[in-house]
């Protein structure tokens, strides 16, 4: 009964910590309140009309959904970049953090499954993939080993931060037995959620711009560089608004290997376009349209030498060591990493692969505004999550909120005043 009793309490603890908050904090969960039921009423008009509302045709059948998706699988693996040093090599600076990491990790994934859930123009055909009702076909489908790798990752990473945030809670350490195991088996799963998202690519060998075996480091290292970007504008902003402390040794270390992390993404681009340019293969028209573009369908080309000039400034910046040690250039490069990532793994990723089509006709794909409004309302949805999450977590971890710290003890659970 204590343990039911101190759970009850973490929960209901929890849920009232979240209900209060200064000003900034309600406008922006009402801000994203917003974008939400902006975003589900565009996905109600696509699933009674269906598909045809976005952009998405026969030429081009994967789009802003599907290029968001793989670019929150990278972010949602990227939290290796902590563990590793963390946990392998005993790094304790990075201990502090890891959790924060394991919190982005979990509204990544939430977000990625709602961006496939409302890829599909049947959602009501998903218990077809549910055993016993239905086939999932595994280990046949790739798909559904990207299904199975997305939903162990998702629970081991909500099992380790629930944990040490109730522990914490309850002025307690955290069971090493359990969670030191469960951490250190998030290393391969997060090499393989984005591994196994790559083969879903590469393995269509009909479409040669993905058909490199090559695609999945290329994969992992922009996935090493986006979420620890992420990461770090979201601690430097806990720094600012709360009593967050953190060494600074930590978050120039996370700078440092985001550097290295660049250095690979750019090399593996590099040697992709050379084989593609120098071979001068029929198979060069995708590259070309990224590029260059084909005869006067040039509508990707800037997007294309944008991210490559921001991974590169971002490359720059992280890789001296005064200039990731200076917050103004630490936080330029962190966006400049994000918008990069984000621009080469939608737009640089999916479209070029699909245009021209397999009749060498070129269909010009742009979202639409049905699109752009479902995607803002999931990506609002995962950052709620997050926030809710931070709620708790921050006071946590700071001792600001606890419960019993004794077995037996008779203290009440309390919250922060602010």
């Amino acid at each position: 009964m204590n343990i039911v009793r101190r759970f009850t309490r973490f929960v209901t603890g929890s849920l009232a910590l979240v209900l209060h908050g200064p000003a900034t904090y309600w406008t922006w969960v009402l801000f994203l309140v917003a974008l939400i039921v902006s975003g589900a009423m565009a996905y109600a008009r696509q699933a009674t009309t269906g598909l045809i509302v976005t952009s998405m045709r026969d030429q081009v059948s994967w789009g802003f959904y599907i290029g968001n998706f793989t670019f929150l699988v990278g972010v949602a693996a990227a939290a290796v970049v902590l563990v590793i040093p963390a946990y392998v090599y005993d790094w304790k600076p990075l201990r502090e953090i890891v959790i924060y990491g394991e919190l982005l990790a979990v509204s990544a994934i939430i977000m990625c499954m709602l961006f496939v859930l409302v890829d599909i123009g049947r959602p009501d055909r998903l218990w077809h993939l549910i055993p016993p009702l239905g086939t999932l076909n595994f280990p046949s489908s790739i798909l559904a080993w990207d299904m199975i790798v997305l939903n162990l990752y998702f629970v081991v990473n909500l099992v380790v931060v629930t944990h040490i945030l109730y522990r914490a809670f309850n002025g307690r350490p955290y069971a090493k037995r359990l969670v030191v195991p469960l951490v250190l088996l998030s290393i391969p799963m997060a090499v393989g959620i984005h591994t196994v998202t790559a083969f879903l690519y590469n393995g269509l060998a009909a479409r040669p711009y993905w058909n490199s075996s090559i695609l999945a480091p290329q994969f992992l290292a922009s996935a090493f560089c986006s979420g620890p970007a992420i990461l770090l504008i979201v601690l430097q902003l806990l720094r600012r608004f709360t009593r967050f402390e953190l060494q600074e040794q930590a978050i120039w270390k996370i700078a440092e290997l985001m550097a290295y992390a660049m250095f690979l993404n750019l090399f593996l681009h590099g040697a992709e376009a050379f084989k593609e340019y120098y071979s001068a293969t029929e198979h060069l028209l995708y590259t070309r349209y990224w590029y260059s573009g084909l005869g006067a369908h040039r509508t990707l080309v800037p997007y294309a030498w944008s991210a490559v000039g921001l991974n590169m400034l971002a490359f720059g910046l992280f890789i001296v060591p005064a200039a990731r040690r200076y917050w103004v250039t630490l936080t330029l490069g962190c966006l400049a990493t994000y918008a990069g990532c984000y621009i080469e793994k939608g737009m640089g990723l999916i479209i070029p692969g699909l245009t021209p089509d397999t009749l060498g006709e070129i269909y010009v794909y742009f979202p639409s505004t049905a699109e752009l409004r479902v995607a803002a309302g999931v990506f609002a949805l995962g950052f709620l999550v997050f926030t809710l999450m931070l709620k708790v977590a921050v006071p946590i971890t700071l001792g600001e909120f606890v419960g019993d710290r004794a077995p037996g003890g008779k203290g009440a659970a309390t919250a922060p005043s602010r």
